[in-house]
């Protein structure tokens, strides 16, 4: 099933993305978390394809894994900015012959050392998108958007103008960086429809659950933490298991506060922490209709 067709759906969604390992070695564990995951019956789930510049050869095996086992629509993360257009080309075929047919459409993270710009393949996720869609037309293709800019984008005039060239090159809908004030969604969901965009646009809600969880995810994403949000890691970071709770609630929050504003879907990026994905789809049982397994 294609995952704009649930996006597009009249029933509220909560979907969850998980990752694949680095190494071969740590694959049996984290097959493991993402099962337990798909075992929730999310509305859909995305694989990513390697943070920081790095490319996954797992993320087709653990996405085909988890929509045939247990017959939840997954969305394959691909990255192009450290690919050749041929180590595209295999990926997709991969995924195709995997029977996947949904594609989450990304620059990526630029490698470290990776400098020479003249000689990449690749410098932007439109390319890729068009690249698929001259592969497979029959490909649901999402892209990713960032409310609080893209760190690379000199202001989000700029940001967003790109974003609207990504969407007319085929992307069927975007999903966000994650943020943890809603009210930057709002502001940012209502800039990209005065700019032409039409799409539908799933905000991307992150359960910060530890310090150190914390500490990665912003230097990765820069985003930017109300102040809201650094008293409670005051008043609870030193306490794993509070902390934890405390997470998930203010997650929960955002959630909440979403659906109650007309939005139907949610993207809530896992971690491969099965006990969050529970407390968060348990927390909502009634609004999405989810019955515990």
């Amino acid at each position: 099933m294609k995952v704009i067709d649930i996006i597009n759906s009249e029933n509220p969604t909560l979907s969850l993305e998980v990752f694949p390992p680095k190494v071969s070695a740590k694959y049996e564990s984290i097959e493991k978390a993402t099962e337990e995951i798909a075992a929730l019956k999310p509305g859909f789930m995305s694989v990513t394809y390697g943070a920081g510049g790095g490319t996954s050869d797992f993320t087709v095996s653990i996405a085909e894994n988890l929509e045939k086992k247990f017959d939840v629509p997954v969305l394959a993360h691909l990255s192009c900015i450290s690919s050749t257009k041929e180590g595209v080309r295999t990926q997709l075929e991969h995924i195709k012959a995997a029977g996947l047919t949904n594609i989450l459409a990304l620059r990526g993270d630029i490698p470290e050392g990776m400098t020479n710009s003249e000689e990449w393949d690749y410098h932007y996720a439109t390319e890729l998108v068009r690249e698929i869609k001259e592969f497979d037309k029959d490909i649901c293709i999402g892209g990713a958007c960032y409310p609080e800019v893209h760190p690379d984008s000199e202001n989000q005039v700029e940001d967003i103008k790109h974003l609207k060239e990504k969407v007319d090159a085929g992307c069927e809908f975007l999903t966000t960086q994650m943020f943890f004030d809603n009210n930057i969604f709002y502001n940012f969901l209502y800039k990209v429809r005065e700019a032409g965009i039409t799409v539908p646009i799933v905000p991307g809600i992150m359960p910060l659950t530890n310090i150190n969880q914390l500490k990665r995810t912003l230097a990765l994403s820069g985003t930017v933490l109300p102040l809201r949000f650094r008293y409670l890691l005051d008043k609870f970071g030193s306490d794993e298991a509070a902390m934890k709770q405390a997470g998930i609630i203010y997650a929960s929050e955002q959630i909440i506060d979403l659906y109650a504003n007309g939005i139907k879907n949610v993207h809530v990026y896992s971690m491969n922490k099965p006990e969050v994905a529970l407390k968060l789809m348990e927390n909502f049982s009634e609004i999405l209709k989810w019955q515990r397994p």
